[in-house]
């Protein structure tokens, strides 16, 4: 397994292109899944997980890019380095919790790009009018998938 760890913020990654530095608020599947695959791409990454238990789990498979803490608080999103984030992906299971992140990020700390995990479909237009620049709903893709309807 490797041994991830904060990797510079003017290192290339695998293709050539210049780093980012990501914050993923929320260490469930997703958030894990997501921040060893923008690693592997050899971007910088923070995660943010408030559940102790889970956050010392994440700390063994990812090293220490986990932060345990509340992605919704602004002293704690502070100590992130989120000033200097070129995006934040909010990937909780909570809708209230991945909109309040993003919109704190994108208000108080001017981070450029902003992604949502949308577990409610009729919430996408809601964060969209909020100020998140990019609200994905699972249930919106594999109903798109499905697309024309199946026949039998």
């Amino acid at each position: 397994m490797p041994d991830y760890r904060r990797c510079q913020a003017d290192r290339k990654d695998l293709d050539g292109e210049v780093a980012v530095y990501v914050l993923v608020v929320g260490g469930g599947t997703v958030g894990y899944y997501l921040s060893r695959d923008l690693l592997d791409r050899g971007h910088e990454v923070t995660l943010i997980e408030k559940d102790g238990r889970r956050a010392d789990w994440l700390e063994t498979q990812l090293g220490s890019i986990v932060m345990r803490g509340d992605g919704c608080e602004v002293k704690f999103l502070s100590q992130t380095g989120i000033e200097r984030a070129d995006a934040i992906v909010a990937v909780t299971a909570d809708d209230e919790d991945n909109l309040i992140a993003l919109q704190m990020a994108k208000r108080h700390f001017n981070v450029k790009k902003t992604i949502a995990r949308v577990n409610n479909p009729s919430n996408v237009e809601i964060f969209k009018t909020l100020g998140v620049d990019d609200a994905v709903s699972a249930t919106e893709i594999l109903l798109g998938a499905l697309e024309p309807p199946i026949t039998t």
